[in-house]
């Protein structure tokens, strides 16, 4: 393997170009290497589908249960013969006092139930690009340009991580991002812990509160950071959970789940598990891609080799690497499918047996 690097950055020296070249035998060493990671993927991502199948059913299960035992319950007192049982409970919050920065000064405005700072700083960012070429004989070509800007990042940037991090060295952050949560909170008697606070998202900028560490904000410098702020101020708040003494705990299902839900406003318990279920669905289709993907990538990994192969003359490369690719996708959506099926058949036998019926 071959290298060579390029300034071409003009005055700034902000643009470079490194150029490296890969002899065929070093690409046919490489696709054996994917190859044996493609038969370990294989499995792999089957797993994750069967498993995956397993999870939704265990899920929606413990939510089936859970609809079916959970009990509506005023906020303004408990009830100490609920104790560990699933209860629903929607009211307004008790928020004494909100929280604070200390670190700024800056108080949440009354029943702010969380505060978010977030710090960026003006500092160097590095992107890079590659364009790969294949040449006669196998080998290929891959320039790659890494470009350094300077411009407002969440968090420092390690710059010691840089391809050409001499010029662009990022100075330490003098302030970091944070969260804080308003303690003795209280939806009508019972307590909240940061276990259900958490859950709460701090979306609501505080508008005006924005603080610059720097000279001119117009003209910023290398370190200087830009402060501001966001909260969470529910007016109520509803929640599932099994009663804790003065509080909420998750509540363990005989399928092995533990639910707790914590959503904003006063929603009624069938809403809340609709809800859940739907994300549930939702997970499931999702990580049913990420397996489906994993299994497409170990095939083509297993059919690398071939391309490298042809690679030795390009245009023939191309037609073995777009032919391998279809078949790497007409196997995965065999395998898929059938990996389900599988699982289905282990952890909703009634419904797959009647499918199956339909289907004859």
């Amino acid at each position: 393997m071959g290298m060579s690097d390029s300034n071409d950055g003009g005055v700034g020296g902000d643009v470079f170009t490194e150029t490296t070249q890969q002899s065929w035998f070093s690409r046919i060493g490489n696709a054996l290497v994917g190859l044996i990671l493609g038969l370990l993927l294989i499995p792999a991502g089957s797993v994750l589908l069967f498993w995956n199948e397993g999870r939704a059913v265990q899920t929606a299960r413990s939510l089936t249960e859970g609809a079916g035992l959970v009990v509506s319950v005023s906020p303004d007192e408990i009830d100490r013969a609920r104790e560990g049982r699933l209860i629903h409970v929607a009211g307004t919050l008790t928020i004494p006092s909100p929280p604070r920065d200390a670190e700024f000064n800056l108080v949440a405005p009354a029943g702010a139930l969380r505060l978010f700072r977030r710090v960026e700083m003006y500092q160097w960012q590095e992107e890079s690009r590659s364009e790969t070429r294949n040449r006669l004989g196998g080998g290929t070509e891959t320039v790659t340009t890494y470009t350094y800007s300077r411009g407002w990042h969440e968090g420092r940037i390690d710059s010691s991580r840089f391809h050409q991090p001499e010029g662009h060295q990022n100075p330490q952050a003098r302030s970091t991002s944070r969260n804080w949560n308003a303690e003795n909170v209280r939806l009508g008697a019972f307590r909240l812990e940061a276990a259900q606070i958490n859950e709460i998202s701090a979306d609501q900028d505080l508008g005006e509160a924005t603080r610059y560490i720097g000279q001119d904000a117009n003209a910023p410098r290398l370190g200087d950071m830009r402060v501001s702020w966001r909260m969470a101020r529910p007016e109520a708040l509803s929640i599932i959970a099994a009663q804790t003494g003065d509080g909420f705990g998750p509540y363990a299902t005989r399928a092995g789940d533990r639910l707790m839900m914590v959503e904003r406003g006063r929603m009624p318990a069938a809403a809340m598990f609709a809800a859940a279920e739907e994300d549930n669905a939702i997970l499931t289709w999702v990580l049913r891609l990420v397996g489906a993907l994993v299994i497409f990538f170990a095939f083509s990994l297993l059919f690398a080799p071939l391309k490298v192969v042809a690679d030795i003359i390009p245009p023939l490369g191309w037609l073995v690497g777009f032919g391998t690719g279809l078949l790497a996708a007409m196997l995965t959506l065999v395998l898929a499918p059938v990996i389900i099926a599988i699982a289905w058949l282990t952890f909703r036998p009634l419904l797959a047996g009647a499918i199956i019926l339909v289907g004859l």
